[in-house]
């Protein structure tokens, strides 16, 4: 019997023979020796030309072919013993690229291939070959795709994700990829992560994190693009950290031990490479500084914002194909294969449907397929290796694989360049630009009020200095001539004395005194010279003054200047802070949309006319009854959906106004009765905005419609593991507590009711209080609660029997614990039909089970069943105990 278990991490293929070592046979030796002498026949290829580094590609993208290669692993040592006397189904002409397969002794079928490695093919020429040129167009902003396919040990694991730490020659594609990428990048702009996933029995699986092992597929509705948030997103620096991760997810994965490997992977692995790197040189802000008079100011030039490109490398190391009776698995090993075969078989069914330009591609048949959507058919470089072994006695299976790449090499895809704008880079520069600019208008303006006080200051000191020695100047000059004007006076009176004196003396003082009158006359010369030349300084200082405050005049002229310079700075900061708003604004344009319906309502005639359907459609919601009896015209819920739109619909719910968010629930409730729209809903966020709601409303008819839609939600088993996972129980749970309204206990009863009916969510159910929320809502007393209520415990008591059956469950049942027999058995005769119909069977699927009948006879089955006989069936069970 095969055994399973986890790997341990260490190299795939290390039970197997080295592909170049001492495993080959010397007829394969020889044959070595002579593809060495042709290798230079060798040449590396491309799927064609891709759009050069900085042009973006048209919408239509660029038409790239999927390119696949053939690699023939080398005779184990198992076939070299059991088939010596036989040759090789397969003939390989690496020089030709082709492939001849030997059906049997004299017929050949000859296929071509892209490429065509031998056994003796390296490890390097290998990825050279089939990766590379797909890691280049990654780096040019494309998506890419490497995937190996083929039988189980034929090598897929040691092409793809071999660490090559013993040997650094026998590195596989993962490896190698992640070398050039990083060898590629900017540490400082660029930036690169990894998801490392496994698909194991169609349930993806975190290898970087064991506990995170069912990841939901999110699909973008607009794009269609897949994503899967819930993975575990590493950033990578260097070689070693990633070298590490693949170690850790390679412990993780699920292998197994069959007869045709002895170290067999059970699960698809996936890893996922997202790389995000700056355009440089396309981008760069312009800034100009011009200067006037000594000062200088900034202005903002170009605005355009960083380019950068993100692109996603996916290597998909699939898990082989197998026949059972070859592989001889059994029991759970069983399983997996069947998981492995229906996978690879859907992929098989989309490859057919692409390469036949089919209308139709079943991608939604398996996980793996949705997961390889990009990849075959999409706007990726897909590059994919078909491994094959020389067995004649697998000749079957090396068929099925060639003629799935003969198929894939039909498929075209078209390439796209992944390219947008940064504006979130952009926000950061111009902030940045921004305070610098404000710091440098601080500090002139500081410069300029220093330099205007200085100048001013000086000014002052210069003209008091000047009024002061004007005055000093002028009072002795008119001290000294007042003076001189005395003595000239004093003189002149002594000489009219001497006048009035006898002739003679008169006479000799006529004589003196026309000698003194030509030296008054010379005084009086000398006294106008100085007068004129006290005049004229007195004018240099007037005119000194004049010049001083010309100065002053010219200062203050200046100072007007620098402020109509300060100011027009202030309007060109108002204006950068609102090209920034508007940038910013741009980003948040998604996001804005409910706030300018909000707004829309706010400025219109009512918050009915903006959709007047909606009033309509409750009115309608309203009387439908009477309406259906009256075969009267409905409007139907989805023709408004399509109207307004769900998204919109949905924004609704958080409006301010009770009747728009009274409407909009209902809405909301009537598309989710439908199935077709169950899935729209949950993947537009309707099932988290009906928890919001019924968790922060009082109103009670929000909180009786919010629980009826999540009842008509839960009907989907999808939809119920994200109720469970969102905590949906527990506020169902307390809402039952606060509600008193016998309609919306019953939609709270259903929507648990449903949940009931999963066999995989007893335990969870249970442990969230759902039974204890049931039987709490009996309080109510209203036939409809209690029999949604009945329909609940009856559907948990049927999951319990089935898993109880099938050995999956031992122990008395999680009802009796609870304490729901009491209340079975008191309402087992109840005269409503639905609640005794659903109590009748709870007590049969308990009933069939020992370890539960001590419980029944305490219970008073016994007593029940005479007055019923409808019981009677139970009693045997009872006695034969």
């Amino acid at each position: 019997m095969a055994s399973s278990g986890v790997r341990n991490g260490g190299p795939r293929m290390s039970a197997k023979p080295d592909r170049q070592g001492a495993g080959a046979t010397p007829k394969a030796a020889a044959g070595k020796q002579r593809l060495s002498s042709a290798a230079g026949a060798y040449r590396r290829t491309s799927s064609g030309p891709l759009p050069a580094a900085g042009v973006r590609a048209s919408s239509d993208g660029v038409s790239s072919r999927v390119r696949v290669a053939v690699r023939l692993r080398p005779r184990n040592a198992e076939e070299l013993a059991a088939d010596a006397d036989f040759g090789d189904c397969v003939e390989l002409q690496p020089e030709l690229k082709r492939l001849k397969l030997r059906k049997n002794n004299w017929e050949l079928e000859t296929y071509e291939f892209d490429e065509v490695l031998t056994e003796f093919s390296s490890q390097k020429r290998v990825y050279e070959v089939v990766a590379k040129p797909v890691v280049e167009s990654v780096m040019e902003g494309y998506n890419g795709t490497v995937m190996a396919y083929g039988q189980t040990g034929t090598g897929k694991t040691f092409t793809l994700g071999r660490l090559g730490e013993e040997d650094t020659a026998a590195r596989g594609i993962m490896v190698r990829a992640m070398e050039d990428i990083l060898a590629d990048i900017s540490p400082e702009t660029d930036s690169v992560s990894v998801s490392y996933l496994q698909l194991y029995m169609e349930m993806i699986q975190d290898l970087l994190d064991p506990v995170n092992d069912n990841i939901a597929i999110v699909e973008d509705p607009r794009t269609g693009d897949v994503s899967l948030p819930g993975a575990t997103v590493v950033e990578v620096r260097d070689q070693k950290s990633f070298v590490d991760l693949l170690r850790v997810g390679e412990a993780h994965r699920v292998a197994a031990n069959t007869k045709l490997n002895t170290e067999s992977s059970r699960s698809h692995a996936i890893l996922m490479v997202n790389v995000r790197r700056s355009v440089k040189g396309r981008s760069e802000m312009d800034v100009s500084i011009s200067g006037e008079n000594g000062h200088s100011s900034s202005m903002m030039g170009s605005l355009r914002p960083p380019i950068i490109r993100k692109s996603k490398l996916v290597v998909v190391d699939l898990a082989g194909s197998e026949r059972i009776d070859k592989s001889g698995s059994e029991g759970h090993t069983l399983e997996e294969a069947k998981s492995i075969n229906l996978s690879l078989s859907a992929l098989g069914k989309c490859i057919n449907a692409l390469a036949e330009n089919s209308p139709h591609v079943p991608v939604r048949d398996s996980k793996l397929t949705r997961l390889l959507k990009d990849s075959f058919g999409g706007t990726a470089r897909t590059s994919l290796v078909v491994t094959i072994g020389p067995s004649p006695k697998h000749r079957g299976e090396t068929t099925s694989t060639i003629m799935f790449g003969q198929r894939a090499m039909k498929v075209e895809n078209m390439v796209k360049l992944k390219e947008e704008f940064d504006y979130k880079s952009l926000c950061r520069r111009l902030d940045i630009e921004l305070d610098k600019l404000i710091a440098e208008n601080e500090r002139q303006r500081k410069y300029f009020d220093d330099e205007v006080e200085r100048i001013r200051a000086e000014a002052q000191c210069h003209i008091a200095e000047a009024e002061r020695e004007c005055k000093i100047t002028l009072e002795n000059e008119k001290m000294k001539y007042h003076k001189e004007y005395l003595d000239s006076i004093k003189v002149l009176e002594e000489k009219w004395k001497t006048h009035q004196q006898p002739p003679k003396r008169q006479i000799k003082e006529a004589e003196s005194t026309s000698s003194d009158v030509g030296e008054a006359h010379n005084l009086l010369q000398n006294e106008k010279m100085l007068r004129q030349s006290a005049e004229d300084e007195a004018s240099d200082l007037k005119n000194q003054i004049t010049h001083w405050k010309k100065l002053e005049a010219t200062a203050t002229a200046e100072v007007v200047k620098l402020r109509k310079m300060l100011d027009t700075e202030a309007s060109q900061k108002e204006k950068l802070e609102e090209e920034i708003g508007v940038l910013r604004s741009q980003l948040l344009q998604m996001s804005m949309e409910a706030d300018e319906t909000r707004r829309t309502l706010d400025k219109g005639d009512g918050p009915g006319k903006i959709f007047p359907g909606l009033d309509s459609l409750a009115s309608q919601t309203r009387s439908s009854q009477p309406r259906e009896q009256s075969n009267g015209p409905k409007q139907p819920i989805a023709k408004l959906s399509e109207q307004v739109g769900l998204q919109k619909i949905l924004s609704l719910l958080e409006s301010e106004e009770p009747d728009v968010r009274v409407h909009a629930v209902k809405v909301v409730a009537n598309l989710a009765a439908e199935e077709a729209n169950q899935e729209k809903i949950v993947e537009a966020g309707g099932l988290t905005s009906l928890f919001v709601l019924l968790r922060s409303s009082e109103d009670e008819t929000i909180r009786r419609v919010a629980a009826g839609a999540i009842a008509n939600l839960a009907m989907n088993e999808t939809n119920q593991d994200l109720i469970m996972a969102q905590g949906g129980v527990t506020l169902l749970s307390m809402t039952a507590s606060d509600a008193e309204d016998p309609q919306t206990l019953r939609m709270i009863a259903g929507a648990i009711a449903n949940l009931c009916g999963n066999d995989k969510l007893q335990t969870r159910l249970r442990g969230e209080g759902g039974i204890k929320a049931l039987l709490g809502m009996v309080r109510c007393g209203h036939p409809d609660v209690l029999a949604q209520v009945a329909r609940g415990i009856a559907n948990f008591a049927k999951c319990e029997s089935r898993a109880a059956t099938q050995g999956n469950k031992v122990g008395k049942s999680l009802l009796i614990d609870d304490g729901a027999l009491p209340w079975i058995v008191k309402n087992a005769n109840n005269e409503a039909a639905p609640i005794r119909r659903h109590i009748e069977l709870a007590l049969c699927h308990l009933a069939q089970h020992e370890v539960n009948l001590k419980d029944i006879i305490r219970g008073g089955v016994i007593a029940l069943s005479a007055g019923n006989q409808v019981y009677l069936p139970l009693i045997y069970p009872v006695f034969a105990c």
